[in-house]
């Protein structure tokens, strides 16, 4: 059983992808302000169906009499006052609200889903500068056992003091290119710690094998999957749903409500009561203007959701394409290529022992074990990589997991 994220950081802690990415969505701050913009927009949605407040008015005035007949003495009035928005531009305005609220959640799901796919890339990059450090350690041993056998052949004067040279060489090269590896594995460390805003362990190793097994269905499936659960579509098409209740929106705002008014004022021999409705005729502005933008919007974004959805499409034959290859590029080195190489190193080392070849041969064949091996861990590298790709293009982590 793999140990928790929040354990206490222990020498070598072994951590499994599962736990990693667990960690990484809980903590990372990309995703967390994700989540806040969510809860932005569900305030919006209140703010946007919030009604008017009615409006109170008070007055005093003097009432001066100016023949026999009027009756002089203070006036006093209040009048209440109270906007009736127009149905259409408060429902097309809760409705765009709505649309940004659904528009944030995908934005959410996008944001998880990317996240995802960046981690599981960065553990199989480490995982991938492992196994070429250990490639590369096992090519140093090698050397070093090749070079004990030229040191006791030139020592005995069988052969040339430029073989042990060359053989130094060789390791001295091998040795740098394995603590290149070594720093490179623990780069990917530091960065899966990044996207994971640093609480992961201090001492850590990921458990896990470059060869996993690739298990990926049909690519009609999968592109039926793209349009369907890629969230980058879902919150375009939450931003077009948003542009065209804006659109709406603006064609009901000619019309945009009526004031209704109730006064009374009273002086020293009269009362009044006063009921009024005030109404904005549309003559000089008909809002063509807002129209217009709303309209104009709302193309540019129906025609970025078409192109994406096309340029979707592309992408995930393309990355199935790159998968295949990947899978038939393992194939090959690893059931042909790697074994002829080894076989042919052996075959060399023999000869060499025998006098029939010249360390020249052996160190030939040893670079061409070195570029196989180097491949083949590069192959299952791209193969996983065209999975993790696949899977980011079908929102196949944008959704929570229970």
């Amino acid at each position: 059983m793999s140990a928790s994220p929040a354990a206490p950081a222990a020498e070598g802690q072994l951590l499994s992808l599962p736990d990693v990415i667990h960690t990484a969505l809980a903590h990372n701050p990309g995703l967390q302000a994700a989540r806040r913009l969510r809860e932005q927009a569900e305030a919006g949605v209140q703010t946007a169906g919030a009604l008017a407040n009615p409006r109170l008015e008070l007055s005093q005035g003097q009432n001066e009499a100016r023949v026999a007949s009027a009756t002089p003495g203070p006036v006093r009035g209040w009048a209440l006052a109270q906007f009736i928005e127009n149905p259409a531009a408060r429902s097309a305005r809760v409705e765009a609200a709505r649309a940004s609220e659904r528009g944030s959640v995908h934005q959410i799901a996008a944001t998880r889903n990317e996240l995802v796919a960046q981690v599981q890339l960065r553990a199989y990059e480490y995982l991938l500068r492992r196994d070429e450090a250990r490639a590369l350690g096992e090519d140093l041993a090698l050397l070093e056992q090749v070079r004990e056998r030229v040191r006791l052949r030139v020592e005995s004067g069988e052969a040339a003091r430029y073989e042990i040279i060359k053989a130094d060489a060789e390791i001295i090269n091998a040795r740098q290119r394995q603590r290149t590896a070594t720093l490179q594995a623990e780069q990917a460390l530091l960065a899966l710690n990044r996207l994971a805003a640093g609480q992961l362990p201090v001492h850590w190793r990921l458990d896990g094998e470059l060869d996993a097994e690739v298990a990926t269905g049909e690519l009609e499936e999968l592109q039926q999957l793209a349009r369907q659960r890629n969230p980058e579509l879902q919150a375009l098409q939450s931003q077009l749903d948003r542009a065209q209740n804006q659109l709406d929106g603006a064609r009901a705002t000619r019309w945009p409500g009526v004031d209704l008014r109730y006064s009374e004022s009273t002086a020293a021999d009269v009362r009044q009561h006063m009921l009024g409705v005030q109404l904005q005729i549309p003559l000089f502005d008909q809002k063509r203007g807002p129209i217009a933008e709303a309209s104009s919007e709302r193309e540019r974004l129906r025609i970025q959701l078409e192109g994406r959805q096309a340029e979707l499409q592309q992408q995930v034959l393309q990355a199935w394409k790159s998968l295949e290859m990947a899978r038939l590029r393992v194939e090959a080195l690893a059931q042909g290529v790697m074994r002829e190489a080894e076989a042919a190193l052996r075959v060399a080392q023999a000869a060499y022992r025998y006098g029939e070849r010249g360390i020249l041969d052996v160190l030939d064949a040893q670079r061409v074990l070195q570029s196989v091996r180097g491949d083949l861990l590069d192959a299952r590298y791209q193969l996983q990589a065209a999975r993790i790709e696949l899977e980011l293009l079908s929102g196949r982590h944008a959704e929570e997991q229970p």
